[in-house]
Parts: C-alpha cells; structure tokens; sequence
C-alpha cells in the first residue's frame, strides 16, 4: 500500500483530484435544475477535457530517468494509470449528473472520456508529461472553433460531440484510447 501511496504523491494525484472536484462542482453549480433540459453538451466535453487535462500532468513523475532506471515493471502501472484517468474524469461528471442536472447520456461519457485520455496519453508520449494536456484541449478547440466538414470525415473529426450510436466517432475514440495507452505503456513519457 505504501508504494501506491508514494506513486500517487509523484504523480500528483492530490493536486489532480482537487482540479477535478473543483472544475465538476463548477458545472453542477452553473447547471440548471432538473426540470430544465440538458446542459450544452460542448460545457460537458469542456468539462470531461480539463478534468482529463489536469489528470494528465501526473503521467510523469518528478524525474523521468529515475523512473526508466527502476525495477520494476512500467508497462502495468501506466497503462493503469492512463485508465484509471478516464474512468475518473467520467465517473466524476456522472456523478454530478446523478445529483440532479441532466448533463449527457452515460455511453457519451464513457466515449469521450475513453478517447481525451487517449490523447493525453499520446500527448505525454510526444510531447512529455507537462504538455499532456495540449492534445485532447487542441482537439477541442478544432472541434468548437473549427470547420467541422459533413461525412464520415465530420464523425471522425468531431467524434467528441457525435451522438452515442455514431460508429465513427466510437471507432475514433477506442482507437485514441488504445494507441495512447500502448504508446505510453511501453515508451513513457517523454524527457
């Protein structure tokens, strides 16, 4: 228990949590009530990205080659990692949802939580821990501000605002979530 513990410290966790609490109390503070329709479905993905944001500064610890150089086993503990940072960013959000607000459906979250932490997975990989959050919030951004083309390339582009049954934008998804896990399991972050 006490390696968990010291893992969680270098990566963290506290500091992540806290911005993730903050920024879905926010939300449920800003929603409206029950009775009053949904919320912008672009608010909930603003929120699953900076909760998934915060979460991705702690996929590298304090000094990297210290943790190359360690023996034990990275593969497990940071495809772990990079899970245990969708499951929360998600579960964090739908438990604001159970609390009142109608927020968006359970299978939206569990996709777009899935695939933001793909990217910043592979952000942490290509760019390194401390820029893992300028994948999933650049794809954001694209998706809000930019030109969003119709088609399937539309689905696969903005798959994070398609609704739950679009294959494309789920298949875009677990392909983010599985690339970015991998890549990071095995290579780490970057120095």
């Amino acid at each position: 228990m006490r390696w968990l513990v010291l893992y969680g410290r270098s990566r963290q966790v506290p500091a992540s949590a806290a911005a993730c609490a903050l920024t879905v109390l926010a939300l449920w503070s800003l929603a409206p009530g029950s009775g009053e329709g949904p919320v912008d479905l672009a608010t909930v993905v603003l929120v699953l990205t900076a909760n998934v944001a915060a979460a991705g500064l702690g996929l590298g610890g304090q000094d990297v080659m210290l943790d190359r150089t360690a023996a034990i086993r990275w593969v497990t503990r940071r495809a772990a990692h990079v899970l245990l940072i969708g499951a929360v960013a998600g579960a964090a959000l739908l438990a604001v949802q159970a609390a009142g607000p109608e927020l968006a459906p359970v299978a939206l979250v569990a996709r777009d939580s899935a695939g933001l932490v793909g990217l910043a997975a592979l952000g942490a990989t290509v760019f390194g821990a401390q820029f893992a959050w300028t994948l999933p919030t650049g794809w954001l951004g694209l998706v809000l501000f930019g030109a969003v083309p119709a088609g399937t390339v539309g689905e696969v582009t903005g798959w994070m605002l398609m609704p739950p049954g679009t294959a494309a934008a789920t298949w875009t998804a677990l392909t983010l979530l599985v690339t970015g896990t991998v890549l990071y399991a095995v290579a780490g972050p970057r120095r």
